[in-house]
């Protein structure tokens, strides 16, 4: 039985659904931005100056990375690195509770569609615990899946490793091959991450960071408006097959 409290041997034939938050479920208007301006801030990048530019740039291009490794990157040194992580962490927290978050249109309804077709949805993140748990209690999506996981939950490492896919599967065990999982993202990493985990499904999303270009050449195998067209997609794909 799996976490949605169902057979795994009912279900259909992508029964574990791995969904990216920020940019794909989550509408954040660019809150990531603000927050790493505020913690750059802290560790006395000025605001508008070269280096700021050129980090924004490297933000920008890594979306979907786990934050502390775009950090490690930018300052090299790891106390710096942890400095500027635990800073933008904050900022963000407090951004979200500043009420600028909101679901992605059809999101929601596109999960609660999923999971009553018995598959089980998995949501994940590059940011830490901490702000993953903010994002959730803001949307009060707290219970809306059985499973949320961060880099720490899967030994540390996110995105473009495959391991929070692979935890995923693990955990849940929602079906018995990684060819039955369908993973969906707004950036190149996130497919990578899919295509590294060996995922049946590796959906690209147009509501976030990066274009089709950027996810088609990252690996994935479907290019949506939107989260809200996934259920469909699947639906479509098992029944040709």
């Amino acid at each position: 039985m799996n976490a949605s409290g169902v057979n795994a041997s009912e279900v259909s034939t992508y029964g574990l659904v791995v969904l990216d938050m920020a940019g794909t479920t989550v509408a954040d208007g660019g809150l990531v931005e603000r927050a790493f301006a505020r913690a750059a801030a802290r560790l006395g990048v000025e605001p508008g100056s070269a280096e700021h530019a050129t980090m924004l740039d490297h933000v920008r291009a890594t979306m979907g990375e786990s934050k502390i490794s775009v950090f490690r990157h930018l300052f090299g040194d790891e106390t710096k690195a942890q400095a500027a992580n635990a800073a933008f962490e904050e900022a963000y927290g407090s951004l979200v509770d500043g009420g600028l978050l909101a679901p992605v249109p059809g999101a929601r309804e596109a999960v609660e569609r999923l999971r009553f077709e018995g598959r089980t949805v998995v949501l994940s993140t590059g940011f830490a615990r901490a702000t993953q748990d903010a994002i959730l209690a803001a949307l009060g999506w707290r219970d809306l899946v059985p499973l949320t996981l961060c880099p720490a939950d899967a030994g540390g490492r996110g995105r473009p490793y495959p391991d929070m896919v692979l935890s995923a599967f693990l955990r849940t065990g929602a079906v018995d091959s990684v060819r039955r999982v369908a993973v969906a993202g707004d950036t190149s990493y996130d497919m990578l991450s899919g295509v590294r985990a060996g995922a049946g499904v590796v959906a690209g999303v147009l509501t976030g960071a990066h274009d089709e270009p950027a996810l088609l050449s990252a690996g994935a195998t479907h290019v949506l408006v939107s989260v809200a067209e996934l259920p469909d997609v699947i639906a479509e794909l098992e029944a040709n097959q």
